[in-house]
């Protein structure tokens, strides 16, 4: 796992590359390596930092050249071994044992068509040396990131976008529809920037910059396309892939780990990670027993303890009551975007502490419940089409106001069941896309047009667009199917993957998410014997397939997020922050957030009425990743920004 930066064509790449591998530091500690060629007609300068788990020795470092062609590559390929083998069948003499060799072999070998036979996590740049041409790619799934900016005639990358801003910030500047974006959402969607010009390259594609300034891309893996191939192919042994993927997943030189909350994922991924590596060892996190009262918090870590009892598997607790005042500033900015999800914390606790230990590689569960159907919205979305059959008299006129009139907390402890009765009735009336959106974003249209810039409406509406044409870009009629599709595409990179990437890079170690892989989504699509919700089960056909692996209580056990105790922070903990920072910052100075919609929040939320915590949050990561970007020199955006 690495870091990666270039510049393509630019007077000043060397000076830039050097700021943005500084910036990069703490993705790859082991090694740093600067390149740069310049001839009559191109100039391209690249940067890498690594961390070493495959081959760590310095012959494999980057970037990595060899007869003309010039690689940067962040990231890992759990088939090298055997496109190796391919490769060396057809005469190709390798000098290392690392995957980076392989990748540039394949490259040679079939150019933009190899892309699609890497089976793994990567973002890589490539340029060869005959044509001039610098080629950039990302992984199917976004797994990795990739951030580029067209500048002149060239462009510059880098694996993160603070390192753009590093070296580029008087340049720049915030580009408003990210901040909508992120109120809306608390992530970014793929097609949306931070600041202004500096794009995600989209997950599954490739664009190739050539020496004239002219480009091209294409791309070489559709996972709509893919999930509708396999839903029309034949069924496939889901128990075989994803023992075969986590078996992948584990190849290392160095020591590999397991993320285990005690849910479905995690357990799957340990007890399966534990068959083909005994020693393996796992690491959990657990809160203070005073936030979990007020969030009305299971406790996981009880879970994670029978389970790894049940394995043999010795497990590493972390219980954190964290400083959060003084850890929010520090996760803003190791988010990179403005995203307001505290789980982003755990991980980084999680990864800080395994590190410590020897630590580098851990495997997760991220990504089960978007293709198998496992969030609580996924199950609410399919009786929200229920409850629409009711009379919608009776739905506006009594259970809607009944359930409004129920406070979220009483006596100092949260009551669950109605936060989410809340939650349901203000999606439940919608239409199916409206509906499934709403399940999961923080604010209703009107309450979000309210709440911003008058001025910032288009892009409101330009968002909603967006996300139904996302949403309805599918070849399935089955609504469970189209909810996961979406969220495979969307809401996987958008954000778990997004501060799984950056929070595990930020303590230096590598995340590897078995469930992310192109094998496990084709036989998530496939035709399965047992649906992904078979009545109020949800991810039925996978804990069909686990009952094999895991005891019933791990399988059986209520679905629990992984969260923080919001309502505890923004109530206890961020108060002076929310006092001080949010409700007299940047955000309301700019006209960017209306004073008063605003403060209607945080009484809201301090009343008891309503839990707006999740919104408080994410609004006070909005205006310390603001600050952050003015401190780097980034200019204000429109229309309120």
């Amino acid at each position: 796992m690495c870091g990666i930066a270039g510049a393509y064509q630019q007077d000043d790449g060397k000076v830039l590359v050097d700021t943005m591998t500084e910036r990069l530091e703490h993705r790859g500690p082991d090694a740093r390596g600067v390149v740069e060629l310049v001839d009559p007609t191109t100039s391209v300068v690249l940067g890498h930092r690594r961390l070493s788990i495959i081959d760590p020795v310095a012959a494999s470092d980057q970037p990595f050249s060899k007869h003309g062609l010039r690689l940067v590559y962040n990231g890992e390929v759990y088939n090298y071994r055997e496109l190796r083998s391919e490769l060396e069948s057809r005469g190709v003499r390798f000098a290392t044992a690392c995957d980076t060799e392989v990748v540039l072999e394949v490259w040679r070998a079939w150019g933009t068509a190899g892309l699609a036979r890497l089976r793994g996590m990567f973002a890589l740049a490539v340029h060869d040396e005959r044509t001039g041409c610098l080629t950039l790619a990302r992984d199917p799934f976004g797994i990795k990131p990739l951030y580029v900016l067209r500048r002149g005639a060239g462009v510059v990358f880098a694996s993160e976008l603070k390192a753009v801003v590093a070296a580029l910030g008087p340049e720049l500047s915030v580009d408003p529809a990210g901040m909508v974006a992120s109120t809306l959402y608390y992530w970014l969607p793929t097609e949306t920037d931070a600041v202004r010009g500096v794009r995600k390259l989209a997950p599954g594609t490739w664009s190739e910059h050539r020496p004239d300034g002219t480009s091209r891309s294409g791309v070489f893996c559709s996972l709509a396309e893919e999930a509708a191939d396999a839903a029309a192919g034949p069924p496939v042994d889901l128990a075989a892939v994803l023992e075969d993927s986590v078996r992948a997943h584990l190849v290392s030189d160095v020591p590999v780990a397991t993320f285990l909350s005690g849910g479905l994922d995690s357990s799957i991924v340990t007890a399966l990670a534990h068959r083909h590596d005994p020693g393996i060892e796992a690491w959990t996190i657990g809160f203070r027993a005073v936030d979990r009262r007020l969030e009305a918090m299971p406790d996981d870590a009880a879970y994670a303890r029978r389970l790894a009892q049940h394995l043999g598997v010795r497990l590493h607790e972390i219980e954190i009551g964290p400083d959060v005042v003084s850890m929010l500033p520090r996760m803003v900015d190791v988010l990179d975007e403005p995203v307001g999800d505290p789980a982003a914390l755990n991980t980084f606790l999680m990864c800080e502490a395994a590190r410590t230990a020897g630590v580098e590689v851990l495997l997760s569960g991220t990504g089960a419940d978007e293709l198998f159907g496992g969030y609580r919205k996924h199950l609410a979305n399919l009786l929200a089409a229920r409850y629409r059959r009711l009379p919608a008299s009776l739905r506006s006129r009594v259970v809607g106001p009944a359930v409004e009139r129920l406070p979220v907390a009483l006596a100092g402890r949260g009551v669950r069941p109605v936060r989410w009765a809340q939650r349901f009735v203000a999606f439940a009336g919608l239409p199916e896309q409206e509906a499934f959106r709403r399940s999961y974003t923080l604010h209703d249209p009107e309450g979000l047009q309210a709440l911003l810039d008058p001025e910032l409406g288009g892009l409101v509406d330009d968002l909603l667009e967006q996300h139904r044409a996302t949403y309805e870009d599918t070849a399935f009629d089955d609504h469970v199917e189209r909810m996961c599709l979406a969220d495979t595409r969307m809401f996987l990179p958008g954000l778990n993957l997004t501060y799984t990437d950056r929070a595990s890079m930020a303590a230096s170690t590598e995340v590897r998410v078995p469930f992310v892989d192109i094998e496990v989504l084709r036989a998530a699509f496939a035709p399965q014997a047992v649906p992904k919700i078979d009545g109020r089960v949800q991810k039925a056909g996978l804990k069909a397939v686990a009952r094999s692996w895991l005891p019933d209580e791990v399988i059986d056990r209520p679905k629990a997020s992984f969260g923080a105790p919001l309502r505890a922070w923004t109530t206890h903990d961020l108060r002076p922050m929310i006092d001080d920072l949010l409700l007299g910052g940047e955000l309301v100075g700019s006209g960017f957030l209306r004073r008063e919609p605003l403060a209607a929040l945080v009484h809201d939320q301090r009343s008891g009425r309503r839990d707006r915590s999740q919104q408080i949050y994410q609004l006070l990561s909005l205006e310390l990743w603001l600050r952050n970007a003015r401190g780097a020199g980034v200019g204000a955006g429109t229309g309120g920004a």
